[in-house]
């Protein structure tokens, strides 16, 4: 079954870049990804930069934003809606990213809003689960992941449109990489609980996607995983080097 997934590689530039240095990813991206890359394709720049990669960026190449708010519009000083990344030419957005978890205090029961009210707005979700390094040396790793898995399943009105990324906390920038096999455990756990507790047709066909220090070094071994459906790449996808991650798999 994992033949028929296609490879999902995307970046997420975090709060970084300026005018000049995101025209210098906009140029490596454009050159190096081209109608006969199989990958599907996604970066998520900072919120302000969002109009000007879509229009600058080529169009097999998908724009994210990297977290939304669960309403339309109101008083939320601060915040962005999906509504507003479709309206300015988004297809997607990361929601319940470690740093929004961990820095920002978010919840899951927040994070599963988000990811109702962003499908219900018609953009696609990149939903993050993971692990901090205390509760992988508790044990507890499988026990968190299924309860930020749950809090996210309980929302989701379309699964065609959600992809999953499993982002050990420990493993974020940290230069520490889950081993293909760790990687590939956890993303099988994950399947087997959307078999047991969503359906068998869900847990065959989403895309379950690895981040958390990704490089040029470590991609191949990890994309021979049979349960690692791509990638979320942080730093090294503000550098040349993410054309041969999102090549892994080719």
């Amino acid at each position: 079954m994992a033949s028929s997934r296609r490879f999902f590689v995307g970046g997420n530039w975090k709060m970084n870049g300026d005018n000049a240095s995101i025209a210098e990813i906009v140029k490596f991206l454009n050159e190096g990804v081209n109608d006969s890359t199989s990958t599907e394709v996604v970066v998520a720049p900072p919120a302000l930069y969002l109009k000007q990669v879509v229009t600058d960026v080529n169009k097999n190449i998908a724009v994210s934003a990297q977290n939304c708010y669960k309403a339309t519009k109101g008083a939320f000083t601060g915040e962005i809606s999906p509504e507003m990344i479709k309206d300015v030419g988004g297809k997607w957005v990361i929601l319940g990213h470690s740093e929004r978890r961990h820095k920002f205090g978010e919840k899951d029961e927040l994070i599963g809003e988000k990811v109702g009210h962003a499908l219900s707005a018609g953009i696609g979700v990149i939903a993050c689960v993971g692990e901090l390094l205390s509760e992988r040396e508790n044990g507890t790793t499988s026990e968190v992941v299924y309860r930020q898995t749950k809090a996210i399943a309980g929302n989701v009105s379309d699964w065609n449109r959600v992809v999953i990324a499993y982002e050990p906390v420990w493993a974020i920038g940290t230069g520490k990489t889950a081993t293909p096999d760790q990687a590939q455990e956890v993303h099988d756990l994950i399947r087997k609980w959307l078999n047991d507790n969503v359906s068998s047709d869900v847990a065959n066909s989403i895309r379950i996607i690895y981040g958390g220090s990704v490089n040029a070094k470590n991609c191949r071994e990890l994309a021979t995983k049979p349960d690692v459906d791509g990638f979320l790449v942080g730093g090294a996808s503000l550098k040349p080097e993410f054309i041969e991650i999102i090549n892994a798999k080719s």
